[in-house]
């Protein structure tokens, strides 16, 4: 066979006399479609049994699975064991008979600015401490106390109220320090006075420890105290004819400023939270 001959035998046209055709799509020819149904939209009333128990707190959603598998969750009052089982919002999810909040827990700290309100409501035009932690949750989170506007320094945000009403108790006393600005140079009396106990609103304000900041003028303390009354140091130098000019709180807990520039915030790791957490 020529070469000629095989390239005649190769003719890929219809109309070149060759047999070979394109496949055509014409009358009905076209390729069946699969009848893909769209993708409904998730139902944002409804959670996954184990993420609901993961984001009450309880454990972890791993964790979960093996405690639903055990028969250890209830909803309605009725034990689900069903991997993947999809809850309402509005179902009574119960783990061990405690009943679960599906809101996942939250924890902010930040080093608050100064010029910056804590207030909920807050006049027009003034700048609030939740825009500066806007990207952290979906959740809404609040401080768990207040700092003046024209405060500075550790500030928590949770969205668990049963933290915030135990760290806000007087009774608990936590450990804050304050680094203060007074008005003047804050005499050695006045300083053993609040050593000692100074009378404020007929209560006796107890402080653990104050001291002279190092290498700066007098009117600069430092001051730990456990106390959670209201605005209580400014009002205990206030009562001994000092204003406090600034006021940055450079200890709140077990937490410091370390490594959190003025403006910054970050989440709580697992061991601050448990230690919040073992407060009472």
């Amino acid at each position: 066979m020529s070469r000629d001959d095989s390239k005649k035998d190769k003719r890929v046209s219809g109309r070149q006399g060759g047999n070979f055709r394109k496949k055509s799509y014409a009358r009905g020819n076209a390729p069946i479609k699969k009848n893909t149904a769209p993708k409904q939209p998730s139902d944002p009333n409804s959670i996954r049994l184990n993420k609901y128990v993961a984001n009450s707190g309880v454990c972890s959603r791993r964790d979960a699975d093996i405690y639903i598998a055990a028969g250890s969750v209830t909803v309605n009052g009725k034990p689900v064991t069903e991997m993947g089982y999809k809850v309402k919002l509005t179902d009574e999810v119960k783990f061990d008979g405690q009943i679960l909040n599906p809101v996942k827990k939250e924890y902010v700290v930040l080093n608050k600015p100064k010029d910056f309100t804590t207030t909920i409501r807050d006049e027009k035009g003034k700048r609030h401490v939740s825009g500066l932690i806007s990207n952290a949750s979906k959740s809404k989170l609040l401080p768990v106390d207040k700092l003046d506007k024209e405060d500075t320094g550790l500030l928590v945000f949770t969205n668990d109220g049963d933290l915030t009403k135990r760290l806000k108790s007087p009774i608990n006393g936590l450990r804050k320090i304050y680094h203060l600005v007074l008005d003047q140079d804050l005499s050695s009396a006045d300083l053993k006075k609040i050593e000692e106990g100074v009378i404020v609103d007929e209560k006796v304000v107890r402080v653990h420890d104050i001291s002279y900041i190092d290498n700066a003028p007098k009117r600069e303390v430092g001051i730990e105290i456990y106390s959670s009354r209201n605005k209580i140091v400014q009002r205990l130098f206030e009562h001994l004819g000092y204003k406090v000019v600034k006021l940055d709180r450079v200890v709140y807990g077990g937490l410091t400023k370390k490594d959190l520039p003025r403006g910054h915030w970050r989440y709580l790791t697992e061991q601050e939270i448990i230690n919040f957490k073992m407060i009472k």
